[in-house]
This record gives structure tokens, C-alpha cells and sequence, in this order.
């Protein structure tokens, strides 16, 4: 490779370090933004959060879904990603409280998000499968070391189980985190205890 072709391409992994960055800043204002003011929260607002030019938000992100779609997507890989975190430095049911707590979190303070989510546009179209296959493999790994250790009970399917913490976080009112929080440790508790035996029943013949 000659000496311009090498410098061509440190300029573009430097082009493309710099724009990654920029759309790190950006997501990361986004999501700031959103949980403060809502989706709505004006282009001006996040630029200059991220420290970037509008013009360089809307060249990322033509469209305020695309936005949207972006921060919940960067949002469901952190929070799934944090499963085998946990899993690696702390016990299996500790593990799997701790990460219960985070996904109930993560919910309950994505409730603008939900509303976009459901209004239609096509750039929310993929979503909710990218919902589903990033949660649901890292809360079954969880179950299946908990059970494994004989902490949890091992018939609970982890589709199940974020369906239902997915109808805690609906509550509403003053009281609705704090509700929400005292139904999961009812949860977490009921996966303590053992499914009963199988009870096999036959005639007498």
C-alpha cells in the first residue's frame, strides 16, 4: 500500500471514529431529553446537548422515529447486554433479582417510548422482535443458572415472566414505581419456590 493510500485510509477510520462519536453523543442527549421532556423534545435541544450541529442530527436521523427507533434500540442491547454482566460477578439468584430490578427499570421510564412505539410509523415496525430476541435469551440464561443452582423453581418461561413485569410497569399514579417495585419482589419470591412434583395418576383397573 503506498503512503497516500495509507493516509487515505487513516482519514476515513478517522471520519469514522468521528462520526460514530458523534452519534454516540447524540443517542446518549436523546435519551437524556426523552426521559425529561418526552420524544418531543426539540432537535435544537438535543444537538446542542451532544454538542453537534442540528444539521448533523438530521443527517443521522432524517426522521424524528429514527431517533426514537435508534435510542430504544441502543437502550434494549445495553439492558440486555447487562444480564451476563451480572451473571459473571454476582451469585445466580442475585443475578437475576439484580437484572428483574434493571428491565423493570428500564420500563418504567420508557413509557414516552412505549406511546411512539405504537403510533404507526414503519420505523417502529422491527422493534418489538428486537425486543424479544435480545431480552428473551438473556432472562432464560438467568433462570436457567438460578434453577440449575436450585434457587428457583425451573417451569418459568422467560417470555412469561416479561410479559408480566411488562404489565406491572404499566401502573400509573404517584404510587405507580413504588407499586411496581413491591409487586417484582412478589414475583422474585413466588420464583423461589419449588414447582410441586409431577402426580401421576392412574385406574385401578
Amino acid at each position: 500500500m503506498s503512503g497516500d493510500e495509507t493516509a487515505e485510509t487513516d482519514s476515513f477510520r478517522r471520519l469514522r471514529a468521528d462520526a460514530q462519536r458523534s452519534e454516540d453523543a447524540l443517542l446518549e442527549a436523546a435519551k437524556a431529553l426523552f426521559a425529561e421532556a418526552g420524544v418531543d423534545a426539540p432537535a435544537r435541544e438535543i444537538a446542542a446537548r451532544a454538542g453537534v450541529g442540528v444539521g448533523t442530527l438530521y443527517r443521522r436521523f432524517p426522521k424524528r422515529a429514527d431517533l426514537v427507533a435508534a435510542v430504544f434500540r441502543r437502550e434494549v442491547d445495553s439492558c440486555a447486554a447487562e444480564a451476563a454482566t451480572l451473571a459473571a460477578s454476582h451469585p445466580p439468584a442475585e443475578a437475576l433479582a439484580l437484572w428483574l430490578a434493571r428491565y423493570t427499570g428500564f420500563l418504567t421510564t420508557k413509557k414516552g417510548l412505549a406511546a411512539a412505539l405504537h403510533s404507526g410509523d414503519p420505523a417502529f415496525d422491527t422493534l418489538p422482535d428486537h425486543f424479544r430476541s435480545r431480552f428473551e435469551p438473556a432472562l432464560a440464561a438467568l433462570l436457567d443458572k438460578a434453577a440449575a443452582a436450585g434457587a428457583i423453581r425451573g417451569d418459568v418461561a422467560a417470555y412469561d415472566l416479561l410479559r408480566a413485569i411488562g404489565n406491572l410497569a404499566t401502573a400509573g399514579g404517584e404510587d405507580g414505581a413504588a407499586h411496581t417495585r413491591r409487586m417484582l419482589g412478589l414475583l422474585i419470591d413466588g420464583l423461589r419456590y419449588r414447582a410441586p412434583p409431577t402426580q401421576l395418576t392412574g385406574g385401578t383397573g
